[in-house]
């Protein structure tokens, strides 16, 4: 029986191998690649080169994740012949060879499973015996070993043959074969195709070239790539005064691309280009409306049951029928449609960035001989190395992009936000070299000729453009320290008086003072970040020598050692307040007399305007006091007249009580009378004060 099984295992494989053994596709023509150029923008110009003769196809393998950019940005250099086409299988080719052929993709998972979905198909078999015939159905068996050795499962083949069914067993077969040459080519192209595209992740462009004589061909294309990172170590001498300081820069640089670089020209971009992103590969449908079929329904003649001529109905019938006839000229034929043709969308696309290779920079003497070469370009700047590079699919590599001395200055950097007490160490550097620097992490060391080389902090280092300085911060200063003190004026500037408001002009006066203390040892050179204030000017030290950045004023003051020294800024606004004349309450009046440096003219005018308010305001407190007493008598008539009616008539305390309610009136009378009088007063007055208010311009 082990025997048996072997030569079932055997007939199975060879039945397995005349299915699936097809001839894999060979890269014959892959572009190498020669030139890399990747952009801290997130994108990445691979450029492939090779030496063609005459006509001919080149190939190019992508990630599928990498197609949509290449069919946007691919571009073909070929100086002395023409691009004849570049195409590659579309996004879900399978689906698409599968739509032309008798069975699915799935049915190619075993024999069986395909012969089952090619029910009817006329196949040949050859083993213990010859059988030709259609297929009616491949059915599982199980088949019990001998001697308790288990169960075998297999499949028997039924036929439609000339002779009638007959039946086989596949795993005894020999060979199984497709008699159609048609349906066997069919399941040729189909296991091609799933060889070809067994890697689903990956796209073999097929570039067509059509020229004469030998020449060199160039491939570029963008893609995204991860970002490029620079990082920086600066090198401090021991010595506090030196203005040297050594700079290297190194860029991190990953091959995520899908291909191993192999003596690649790398040139590093540092900018910001403008890139897009457009689902090229993947197939888009225009949504067309639906119109539904046309179609008449039965007709039913019914049975006439006679009639009787009514003129009436007649002409009713008419009209309606003409009705009728001009509502389908004016709408047409039933059923038709008008619909306008959709156009084609066009797209407006910035245009892209081009990262043209970077031109040969002239030698400079560098301490690493694979430092790369910097050029300036227009919103970028490029880093190219000197030699080729290789980095393996999946492998990051640190090269070098700058390695030289540069201008440095210690200071300290005071911003209250960070420390109220002490400032930030920093370094004040500045590129003097031919093109910009990048941002990125700054590593600070000092070298000491007694202790060698020790780390101090890091730094973090802005875009630092050529010709300008960058200040970075590494550690506390607590050496020095700092007090600040903070008071605030307002000045009496000037004023006027015109149309009754008053108009008076102050300056607000805000003085900081801060001592700065430097160590015992040392000298130091203090920059105080200020913040600066919406409408307030700088007025000391003077503007001039202050400079501006994100949001405050820089101030230097340098101090000596074992000293401490005194810094004042001061930055004024000016404010206009005006004031309604006319509604001026005293006190108010009275404050603006003290406070205000008033010219002798805004101060007589006040003072009469303080006069005349005055005497309104003793008339309004003299018509409060008659007012109270109207109320106090008109309280006690009222008290008078509940007791008249509770008491007799003919009584004395009646007549005590009529003679009281008459003095009372008398004087009610009298008050009403000085009231009037004194309402006139307080119109004069009011009148006195509006005219006099009126009159001034001052």
């Amino acid at each position: 029986m082990p025997r048996l099984l072997r030569s079932i295992y055997r007939i199975v494989l060879a039945v397995w191998a005349s299915f699936l053994m097809v001839p894999m596709a060979v890269a014959d023509n892959e572009l190498p690649l020669r030139r890399v150029m990747l952009s801290t923008g997130g994108v990445g110009y691979f450029e492939h080169e090779a030496i063609v003769e005459g006509s001919g196809e080149l190939f190019l393998v992508a990630r599928l994740d990498q197609v949509d950019d290449i069919l946007k940005s691919i571009v073909v250099y070929d100086d002395q012949g023409q691009v004849g086409f570049i195409d590659l299988p579309g996004r879900e080719p399978l689906d698409q060879l599968f739509r032309d052929i008798p069975f699915a993709s799935a049915d190619m998972a075993s024999p069986v499973r395909l012969m089952n979905a090619l029910q009817g198909a006329r196949v040949e078999s050859l083993g213990q015996k010859k059988l030709m015939g259609r297929i009616i159905r491949v059915l599982p068996e199980v088949v019990q070993l001998e001697n308790g050795g288990g169960a075998l499962t297999r499949h028997r083949v039924s036929l439609m043959t000339d002779d009638g069914i007959q039946q086989f067993i596949l795993e005894e077969a020999e060979t199984v074969r497709f008699t159609d040459p048609k349906l066997q080519a069919q399941v040729d192209e189909a296991l091609k195709a799933i060889a070809e595209h067994k890697t689903s992740q990956n796209r073999r462009l097929r570039i067509g070239l059509k020229g004469n004589g030998r020449r060199t061909v160039r491939v570029g294309y963008v893609v995204e790539i991860p970002l490029w990172k620079s990082s920086y170590r600066l090198t401090l001498p021991g010595d506090s005064e030196s203005k040297k300081g050594h700079l290297q820069g190194w860029a991190v640089v990953e091959n995520n691309s899908g291909h191993a670089w192999e003596n690649v020209e790398l040139t590093l971009v540092s900018g910001n280009p403008v890139t897009f992103r457009q689902a090229l590969y993947t197939s888009y449908y225009v949504n067309r409306p639906e119109v539904p079929v046309e179609v008449l329904g039965r007709i039913l003649p019914k049975t006439d049951q006679g009639s009787l001529e009514n003129k009436d109905e007649q002409r009713s019938r008419d009209l309606r029928r003409r009705m009728d006839q001009i509502r389908s000229k004016s709408s047409g034929p039933a059923g038709s449609s008008m619909m306008k043709k959709p156009g084609e969308a066009e797209v407006m696309m910035a245009p892209e960035s081009t990262f043209a290779g970077a031109p040969a920079f002239p030698p400079r003497s560098a301490l690493l001989a694979n430092v790369a070469e910097s050029t300036e370009a227009a919103a970028q700047v490029l880093f190219r190395l000197p030699k080729p590079v290789s980095v393996g699919k999946g492998y990051s590599v640190n090269v070098p992009i700058v390695d030289r001395d540069v201008p440095i200055q210690r200071i300290s950097i005071y911003q209250p936000a960070t420390h109220a007490r002490h400032p930030l160490a920093s370094i004040e550097l500045k590129n003097d070299g031919p093109s910009g620097l990048p941002p990125g992490i700054l590593t600070i060391y000092e070298r000491q000729k007694t202790n060698g080389q020790f780390f101090v902090g890091d730094a973090q280092l802005t875009t630092l453009p050529a010709g300008e300085e960058r200040l970075v911060s590494f550690a506390l200063d607590q050496k020095t320290l700092i007090d600040k003190t903070v008071d605030q004026k307002s000045l009496y500037i000037s004023g006027s008086i015109r149309g009754g408001v008053y108009r008076r002009t102050l300056e607000h006066r805000l003085t900081t003072t801060y001592r700065l203390k430097s160590p015992l040892q040392e000298n130091r050179m203090f920059i105080i970040e200020h913040p600066r204030r919406q409408g307030w000017e700088l007025v000391a030290p003077s503007p001039e020598k202050a400079m501006l950045a994100m949001g405050n004023y820089r101030i230097k003051s340098e101090v000596a050692k074992a000293e401490t020294k005194t810094l004042n800024v001061v930055m004024t606004k000016p404010v206009e307040e005006t004031v309604g004349l006319s509604t001026l309450s005293l006190d108010r009046i009275g404050a603006f007399i003290r406070a205000d440096r008033l010219s002798p003219e805004l101060k007589n005018a006040f003072s009469k305007i303080s006069q005349l308010s005055g005497n309104i305001e003793k008339i309004k407190s003299s018509i409060s006091e008659q007012q109270k007493q109207r109320q106090d008598i008109a309280g006690e008539q009222k008290r008078i007249r509940d007791n008249l009616a509770r008491v007799p008539q003919n009584s004395d305390l009646y007549v005590r009580y009529m003679k009281k309610l008459n003095s009372q009136e008398d004087i009610m009378d009298s008050l009403s009378e000085s009231l009037k009088q004194v309402r006139a007063q307080l119109v004069k007055a009011k009148e006195a004060l509006a005219d006099f208010i009126a009159s001034l311009d001052i």
